[in-house]
């Protein structure tokens, strides 16, 4: 397998979905509970973007097996279009889930178990969102479960191993007794669920696109999403609520005093984000609509981004 093609295989170029949760969960630790790690984040980065590659590879490989089109799996699918032998698909797989897991092992014994517990819900989730006889990204709760795990599961990740402490959220626990006890601070923790909603809902915003633009492709191969029960019309005013439900949030933040006055300016992308969502309507079903989502996301988190770093600025200089 060429590098070229296991950079399909992976799809690299949409790995930019988990690197924008994992920016604002290190900037939102330093802005809002004024705490950061660098070793354990950049750990923490490397480990991520494994399992992030290994996710896709799988979703791509469980593609290729289940597929009832045979346009789509060899012509479409790159592991059929490009004759890579699925056994070594396999055995990529399996690598790469080894070595995330190793990496988080270690960071887990260097934070605390609550990391090893976070971690596991979200790589069941990932590994299983495309594995297994009934995926869940072939279920009506695609859309939720990518937006949960990478929107508030990432960052909750990274916000943890730049606090870890009890005043937050932390899980302590005795082996030798069997006893354990979960404690946190819920108005601490209510805050970083508030700062993860316009990451869960852009990032959900990236699954809804695909079925709405791949809906008769995904009937043809028994893939029955959430567009399919709530129809493409439904569908795409869900995709402009998500959308702006991302501005909500970050408004309420402010309000809240969750963020500080620089994330207003995140208001700024609203008019290119309205434009898109209008272009992405009059283009269903066409291959390019999902460019729009891939668009707003990417502006919107940007913009989120960059306002955490303005805040960041603006406290060392207060």
């Amino acid at each position: 397998m060429s590098l070229k093609v296991f950079l399909e295989v992976v799809e690299i170029k949409t790995k930019i979905a988990s690197v924008f949760p994992f920016l604002v969960g290190a900037l939102f630790s330093a802005t809002f509970y004024h705490s950061f790690h660098l070793g354990y984040t950049l750990l923490f980065f490397v480990a991520m973007l494994i399992f992030d590659l290994t996710t896709t590879a799988i979703n791509n490989y469980m593609d290729f097996e289940k597929a009832h089109s045979k346009t789509y799996k060899y012509q479409e699918n790159v592991i059929g279009r490009e004759n890579v032998s699925p056994r070594l698909v396999r055995q990529m797989i399996v690598a790469m889930l080894i070595i995330a897991a190793v990496l988080g092992f270690i960071l887990a014994y260097q934070t605390g178990w609550l990391l090893l517990v976070l971690g596991f819900v979200c790589c069941f989730i990932g590994v299983f969102y495309t594995y297994g006889p009934i995926p869940l990204s072939r279920m009506p709760l695609g859309e939720v479960f990518s937006g949960v795990t990478m929107g508030l599961g990432i960052t909750a990740m990274v916000v943890y191993i730049n606090t870890t402490s009890p005043e937050i959220m932390y899980l302590n626990l005795d082996i030798a007794s069997g006893k354990f006890s979960l404690t946190g601070n819920f108005w601490l923790v209510a805050a970083l669920v508030l700062a993860a909603v316009p990451l869960i809902c852009t990032i959900a915003n990236i699954m809804l696109a695909n079925n709405l633009r791949d809906l008769e492709t995904d009937i043809k191969n028994h893939r029955y999403t959430l567009v399919y029960y709530i129809g493409r019309e439904h569908g795409i005013h869900l995709f402009s609520y998500l959308m702006y439900a991302s501005y909500v949030a970050i408004l309420a933040g402010v309000i809240l005093q969750v963020f500080s006055w620089p994330l207003l300016l995140v208001f700024l992308t609203l008019p290119k984000v309205r434009q898109n969502l209008a272009a992405h309507k009059k283009e269903l079903p066409a291959p390019h609509s999902f460019v729009y989502a891939l668009k707003n996301m990417v502006l919107f988190n940007s913009a989120y981004v960059i306002c955490l770093g303005l805040s960041l600025v603006w406290q060392l200089l207060s």
